[in-house]
């Protein structure tokens, strides 16, 4: 088989990625793989705007749907399907999607500790508290904590877990293998009226397309307590659910917390090299996107 070559089409949420690479794959004849660490699960449809099912009927997508809700994929899990993927499909791919570290995973080719969360151990080392857990950090792997924050709870854990279950710091296990094949990176970005009007028409789709009745039967299919429930949209609509605001509130809530996270999206992405970032306020955003393709590949 031809090496392969990637197309990765990337920005924060709402930005416009899954219908620039809906055209793009039929232009390409291609498949795409997704980068959305929420897409993977199952019933969680209308809160993490999957592609339809229309969609995925016109295109072939990959990495959708490939766990049930109470399932945990880690970070490495993720990476080895991909690249499995990539090695495998016809090229050219196009990996698309806004979780930064699953496509930091392919385009950098993280080196991943293969550790899976162990829930007893996590459960004692919480009960110690975080000082007492970094502290713990600082005398097994102090590069380590060169890279973790004192308050970071979530990346000590972590570490710990790793260091406890394989006998060696996370630190000596980390690294990137950039793969050999070529990757064309393509961010979307627009102004920040934009993007949040953008996120405010898509947050009322969302409602329209009936997000509320499917948190109520996720809450009443797998309880409340469901990790999953607790992520953007769903918390918000869980919380509407309980009686504890209006709708109109959850929905600016939801649209509040989206703008937050398309932020933080923004600056990781802003933070990475190699991305050709174009405007989708664009009138030729998708000749000019082509345009780049083409040079690059010879499509």
């Amino acid at each position: 088989m031809a090496q392969p070559f990637v197309i990765v089409v990337c920005g924060p949420t709402a930005s416009g990625k899954s219908q620039l690479a809906l055209q793009l794959a039929l232009r390409l004849k291609t498949v795409i793989l997704s980068a959305d660490s929420r897409q993977i699960y199952r019933e969680f449809d209308i809160g993490t705007a999957k592609p339809s099912p229309a969609d995925q009927a016109l295109v072939p997508h990959y990495l959708i749907d490939i766990c049930d809700p109470q399932e945990t994929l880690t970070l490495a899990d993720y990476q080895l399907q991909a690249q499995q993927l990539i090695e495998q499909l016809p090229s050219p791919l196009l990996l698309v999607g806004g979780t930064g570290l699953y496509l930091k995973a392919i385009t950098r080719g993280l080196l991943i500790p293969r550790v899976a969360p162990d829930t007893a151990l996590r459960e004692q080392l919480q009960s110690l508290g975080q000082a007492h857990c970094y502290q713990l950090l600082s005398q097994v792997d102090p590069e380590a904590c060169q890279k973790i924050k004192p308050a970071d709870a979530v990346r000590t854990l972590r570490a710990l877990e790793v260091y406890y279950v394989t006998g060696q710091p996370i630190s000596q296990q980390q690294g990137e293998n950039p793969p050999t094949y070529p990757i064309l990176q393509i961010g979307l970005g627009c102004d920040t009226d934009v993007l949040n009007q953008r996120i405010a028409r898509r947050t009322q789709a969302m409602l329209d397309q009936g997000l509320v009745a499917e948190v109520a039967s996720l809450m009443q299919k797998y309880g409340p307590g469901l990790p999953l429930l607790q992520t953007l949209g769903y918390a918000e609509i869980k919380t509407y659910l309980a009686g504890k605001t209006s709708l109109a509130e959850a929905q600016r809530a939801i649209a509040l917390h989206t703008r937050q996270f398309a932020k933080r999206q923004r600056t990781w992405f802003r933070g990475q090299p190699d991305i050709h970032w174009f405007d989708v306020a664009d009138s030729n955003l998708f000749e000019k996107i082509w345009d780049l393709i083409a040079a690059a590949f010879a499509v």
